[in-house]
């Protein structure tokens, strides 16, 4: 769907229409309906890019299965699992949000776009049973993953997943699950955010328009906007935020803002194998994680998924990272990295080359490899799979953050970044996982940073409690736990009901 309205002098302006800009301009509207926000997006359709069903894994981020959220096992035997509980606490937010905008009539139809699906981890080899059974005990310690079981029954793993055991050799398998996880067509939240702030008085929405200048005045930023086979657009916001995806670091770079130097982009493409197959896709309702393989980036550590895109059910596996200097998938060129490459930002990028072989080879083997060396990684976590049943698809881009840290430089960072100038008038988002999913976070923290007036009106605090009961509390403390089983009732009924 195509859309085409402006609204003259807005306040607010939204670059990019995936996850990132729809709850913020979703929130912004809620908390503040007498703001102006115009939302410009370059392709003909929404959420095209990164927040696609198909260019990311769907999982709600939790820190349930995630493995590289939880990565070692401390020379004590623990397992340091303060990442994960942080995370789950954010995908709190997104699920509380999300199911408000079910209930308030917003939109509609919640399973088009979330579904419940149990997260399991699953590892095999003595040290990783012991590794998983050390973080399960430090997760289960929380609150948050009170629902969590463990065993390293070969015979309780098949009741859970029966792929994952059929055919595998008897050697020790462990496994945690919680059934209250989630798989989420980010794209398709994103395309019913953006559909109703459309609809909103003030609100205007562009698909086919790019834009191309960033300019900052005393009142806040001119915008340039190419119309597709049409004009040059002028635009003036006193906030714009960028939340295109890979295309977010050149319109940065275009700002010039002094927080942005320094900071340099690392595209890592990807694919899936996909299945389709009714008779294996029904034997398998989870979304599996394992350990990362050696040199992998964070987004390349597999997993074995249910998915749900427009209603129906596939498995996916993978991702197969790549190769690519391209920012965007759809809308990028293979100039993209060498065109991002500036002085301030260019010693960064070399060094990561240097001290980064290992991933630089990985990707290139990855990216080079046969489908029967994927196939192979495949029957890893199901030893049964036939390759016919399977085909390859692309799984989008991501652009992880360079910059320099503690005087290092050329670090890859997995995480998210927000950058936002001095005067708050202008907020960039860079990076990949675990963004989509805490994307309701991420947004809150925005608001909370450039728009503070907003959130420290008392009169805008009912609408902020409306969002989220939980508003100025810590739900991760200990002192929130008994009260914690009913705000997250709370959201899966408005999700799910």
């Amino acid at each position: 769907m195509t859309y085409n309205s402006h609204v003259e002098s807005p306040d607010v302006i939204l670059i990019g229409s995936g996850i990132m800009s729809s709850n913020l301009g979703a929130m912004l509207k809620k908390i503040a309906p007498e703001l102006k926000i115009q939302l410009y997006e370059v392709s003909n359709e929404l959420a095209q890019e990164s927040s696609n069903g198909w260019h990311n894994a769907g999982t709600g981020h939790a820190g349930i299965c995630e493995l590289s959220y939880t990565p070692f096992m401390r020379p004590d035997g623990t397992v340091d699992v303060s990442k994960a509980i942080e995370i789950f606490g954010q995908f709190e937010l997104s699920k509380l949000f999300w199911g408000y905008a079910l209930k308030s009539g917003m939109i509609q139809n919640g399973r088009d776009f979330i579904n419940p699906v149990p997260h399991i981890s699953f590892v095999y080899g003595e040290k990783s049973v012991q590794y998983l059974e050390a973080r399960y005990k430090g997760l289960t310690a929380h609150h948050f993953f009170q629902g969590m079981e463990f065993t390293t029954d070969p015979e309780r793993v098949h009741e859970w997943a029966p792929l994952l055991m059929e055919g595998r050799e008897k050697i020790p398998v462990a496994a945690t699950k919680m059934d209250n996880g989630t798989d989420v067509n980010f794209g398709e939240i994103s395309r019913k955010l953006i559909h109703w702030l459309s609809e909103q008085p003030g609100c205007g929405v562009a698909t086919n328009h790019r834009v191309v200048g960033l300019k900052r005045t005393s009142r806040g930023w001119d915008v340039t906007i190419q119309a597709k086979g049409g004009n040059r657009i002028q635009s003036s916001a006193k906030f714009v935020f960028v939340g295109a995806g890979g295309g977010s670091l050149p319109l940065l770079q275009m700002s010039g803002i002094a927080e942005g130097k320094g900071f340099g982009g690392f595209p890592i493409g990807g694919q899936w194998l996909v299945c389709d197959s009714p008779d294996i896709v029904s034997r398998h309702q989870a979304k599996v994680y394992g350990q990362s393989p050696g040199a992998a980036p964070t987004m390349a550590v597999p997993h074995l998924d249910t998915r749900v895109i427009d209603g129906k059910k596939s498995l996916l596996f993978g991702p197969y990272a790549a190769w690519t200097t391209k920012f965007l998938h759809k809308h990028g060129s293979f100039f993209d990295l060498p065109g991002s490459m500036r002085l301030d930002n260019v010693s960064s990028l070399i060094k990561v080359g240097l001290y980064n072989l290992p991933l630089v080879r990985y990707l290139i083997q990855q990216g080079t490899q046969s489908m029967a060396s994927r196939m192979k990684s495949l029957r890893e976590f199901y030893p049964d799979a036939k390759d016919y049943d399977w085909r390859l698809i692309d799984a989008g881009i991501r652009v992880q953050a360079i910059k320099k840290e503690d005087g290092k430089a050329g670090i890859v960072h997995y995480g998210t970044e927000i950058v936002t100038d001095a005067d708050h008038t202008i907020s960039a988002l860079l990076g990949a996982s675990p963004g989509a999913s805490v994307s309701v976070y991420l947004m809150l923290e925005v608001i909370k940073k450039c728009f503070p007036d907003l959130v420290n009106d008392p009169q805008r605090k009912p609408a902020l409690l409306e969002m989220f009961p939980c508003y100025g509390e810590n739900i991760a403390s200990p002192e929130y736990s008994e009260r914690f089983p009913s705000l997250d009732q709370q959201a899966e009924s408005n999700l799910f009901s």
